[in-house]
């Protein structure tokens, strides 16, 4: 029986519902931070919450692919036991060092001597940190039950969830002020509001769980962790590209104005390239051959060029409402960010078409190669720390935090393809030789 072809129309409705998804993520840390800034002592509250909040997504990044690896692995109960297993773990471990940098003097050697942090700002990141302690678990689970609901292509769910993640943070904002202030306010809120969202996850996993048969070749936990620990720890070597982007850029003559640029370009990269990341899970989820990924490659295509658009619309035509009277940026300060942050419109495509071969090696049960591509780009944002160091190049540096962005994409995009190549060419070597058309009319004889 041949397999009905996939269409753009369904690859729409897989991926727009999480695209929503990466919004509305960005609009809770934009409400906590709108409610902290209420706070009395607002400057306070709002680092020492930023400053908890970077740690935390730097520890906690192991688990932001658990939607990938449930998807690639649950096939039966066995293989459900192995992803539950690896979710309890990761989530165990991120908890140890939540509350070891919370609780314990090794708190404030990373807030102090690292992060240069201290005073009420660290006291109050510390306490963040001891709120959160817990919340590995929750957003552990919540990928998982993410990754089911996604085998089901029910992703218009995972967006439900979210959108009723961002109404009860709103109420717990105001609730939480009866126990808490500050930048606790903002944890408290947090924590209690993915509560919600992960129990309405798991109900809608339930009702969309799909019964696999099984089968003798089912993974069981140990092939599980083999899978999965690769895309762990790739996750977190990715949190730490924009830290060392910052710590090359703060060294530049104008680091102050880089730093401040460059965050502000991040945030608008979040907003537009971060959605092209589900076509990993769209790959996983809805390739099962090459005319699929023909289609899945112009759907890319035609997504990354709108993102793109609005991008180099944002930068020039745009510049005033947007980053004028939204973002509350100066006309020098709109000028110096503008052809940085209109040639992001480039990464929109290469983060697609990374997130496109990742989705190949995954299914490919190919993991390591992912983990070893994220630490030849963190080599190679190395390299060019030591480089800017011997040469200082007359440019800003916004542009220099711009261009370590996308020269470490394309480094890694550069070997992914070359690998696949390898392995594709290597897989053709080993199949049986056709026959020639003579000998196989011979043969049919």
């Amino acid at each position: 029986m041949t397999a009905k072809p996939l269409t753009l129309r369904e690859i729409s409705l897989f991926f727009f519902p999480l695209l929503l998804n990466v919004q509305m993520m960005s609009v809770s840390h934009s409400i906590i931070n709108a409610g902290l800034a209420r706070d009395t002592d607002f400057v306070t509250a709002l680092a020492a919450f930023a400053v908890a909040m970077a740690l935390h997504g730097l520890l906690a990044s192991a688990s932001y692919q658990n939607h990938t690896i449930t998807i690639a692995m649950v096939r039966g109960r066995r293989s459900l036991r192995g992803t539950v297993i690896f979710v309890i773990l990761v989530a165990s471990l991120v908890s140890l060092l939540l509350a070891t940098v919370a609780f314990t003097p090794v708190g404030d050697f990373v807030l102090g001597r690292l992060l240069g942090v201290s005073g009420d700002i660290a006291y109050h990141a510390k306490a963040v940190l001891g709120i959160l302690v817990f919340l590995p678990f929750l957003t552990g689970f919540r990928g998982f039950f993410q990754g089911l609901v996604m085998q089901a292509r029910q992703t218009a769910l995972v967006s439900l969830a979210t959108i009723v993640r961002v109404i009860a943070l709103l109420g717990f904002l105001i609730l939480g002020r009866r126990w808490f202030s500050g930048a606790e306010l903002g944890a408290f809120a947090l924590l209690a509001c993915i509560v919600i969202e992960t129990a309405l996850m798991g109900a809608f996993a339930w009702r969309c769980r799909i019964h696999h048969e099984g089968g003798a070749d089912e993974r069981g936990a140990l092939e599980v962790l083999r899978f999965a620990f690769p895309l762990a720890y790739a996750s977190c070597l990715q949190q730490s590209v924009p830290l060392l982007i910052n710590a090359i850029i703060s060294r530049l003559p104008d680091g102050a104005l880089a730093l401040a640029s460059f965050g502000v370009i991040r945030g608008f990269i979040f907003l537009l390239a971060g959605p092209m990341r589900n076509l990993l899970q769209a790959y996983q989820t809805m390739v099962k051959n090459d005319a699929d990924y023909r289609v899945l490659v112009r759907f890319f295509r035609w997504v990354g060029s709108a993102l793109a658009i609005v991008t180099i619309l944002i930068a020039f035509p745009l510049s005033g409402p947007v980053l004028g009277a939204l973002m509350g940026l100066d006309a020098a300060t709109r000028a110096y960010i503008a052809l940085p942050l209109a040639a992001c419109a480039l990464y929109c495509y290469l983060y697609g078409a990374v997130s496109l071969l990742r989705g190949w090696f995954t299914n490919e049960d190919r993991t390591t190669e992912l983990g070893r591509s994220v630490i030849y780009k963190v080599l190679f944002l190395g390299l060019c720390w030591g480089a800017f160091l011997l040469l200082p190049i007359p440019v800003p540096g916004v542009a220099v935090a711009v261009f370590l962005l996308m020269a470490a994409e394309v480094c890694e995009a550069w070997y992914l393809h070359h690998r696949r190549r390898r392995l594709r060419r290597a897989a053709r070597a080993v199949l049986p030789a056709p026959l020639p058309e003579t000998r196989l009319r011979r043969t049919m004889d």
